[in-house]
C-alpha cells in the first residue's frame, strides 16, 4: 500500500498536506485578500529564519488526494494560494487542473527552486540565497518578494530583480525576527530606489494565520 502511495504523491495525484486554512493574504500585491491556502509538506531550501520549520520534512505530513484538497478549498473561495514548504518539490499538475475546472484564481509562493509546473494566475517567487531559482521561473514571475535579514540581503535583491520580466512587481519585506532593524533600512532603500515596493507580513499584525 505504502509503494502505490509513493507512486501517486509522485505524481502529484496526493500531497503531503501540512495545513489548510481560509484566511486574508498578509504579503505582497493580494495583502487583504480572502483566499484558502493549501500548505504542502517538503522543503529542503533550508532557510535559518523560515517561520515553518515544521514544514520541512514531508514525512511529517500525511498524503492526501487532490480531490479532497480542491473540494475543500472550493467550499471556501475562489482565491486559492499554494505555499509551503516548498510546493514545487512535488508535481503541481493535477491539483491545478481540478482548481481550474472548478473555476478558482491559483496562486503560488515558491522559491523557485524546483522546476516549474502546473498552471497559475499569480506566481510569487521568493529567491534564496541557498538553493537559487531555476533558469525558467523567472520571465514567468508576476511578482518577487525579496526577505531581507540583513544588508547584503540589498545585493541580493537586486541581482535577482535583474532576471525578472519588466512587468514583474518587486518587494522588499523584512524577515519578521529583525523587522525592527530592517524597516528603516528598506524604507530608505525604497525611497532612493522607487521601483521596489515594501511588503510587510500584515497577517502578524492582524494576528490571523
Amino acid at each position: 500500500m505504502q509503494k502505490e502511495i509513493q507512486k501517486l504523491v509522485d505524481l502529484g495525484e496526493m500531497l503531503p498536506l501540512m495545513e489548510e486554512f481560509y484566511t486574508i493574504q498578509g504579503e505582497g500585491y493580494h495583502k487583504g485578500t480572502a483566499a484558502y491556502f493549501i500548505r504542502i509538506g517538503g522543503c529542503d531550501v533550508g532557510c535559518h529564519w523560515c517561520d515553518v520549520k515544521e514544514s520541512w520534512n514531508a514525512d511529517l505530513h500525511p498524503p492526501t488526494d487532490v480531490d479532497t484538497i480542491v473540494s475543500h478549498a472550493i467550499s471556501h473561495s475562489n482565491t486559492v494560494v499554494v505555499t509551503g514548504g516548498e510546493p514545487l518539490t512535488w508535481p503541481m499538475g493535477p491539483l491545478t487542473t481540478q482548481l481550474k475546472e472548478r473555476g478558482a484564481a491559483i496562486h503560488i509562493e515558491t522559491s523557485g527552486a524546483y522546476p516549474l509546473s502546473g498552471t497559475w494566475d499569480w506566481i510569487c517567487l521568493s529567491p534564496k540565497k541557498i538553493k537559487l531559482p531555476q533558469q525558467e521561473i523567472y520571465p514567468v514571475a508576476n511578482e518577487l518578494k525579496m526577505i531581507v535579514y540583513n544588508k547584503s540581503d540589498f545585493q541580493f535583491a537586486e541581482e535577482q530583480a535583474a532576471k525578472v520580466s519588466d512587468d514583474c512587481i518587486l518587494y522588499l519585506q523584512p524577515e519578521w525576527s529583525v523587522r525592527d532593524k530592517m524597516i528603516p533600512l528598506i524604507v530608505a532603500y525604497v525611497m532612493e530606489h522607487p521601483k521596489w515596493k515594501i511588503s510587510l507580513q500584515t497577517h502578524k499584525y492582524l494576528n490571523i494565520p
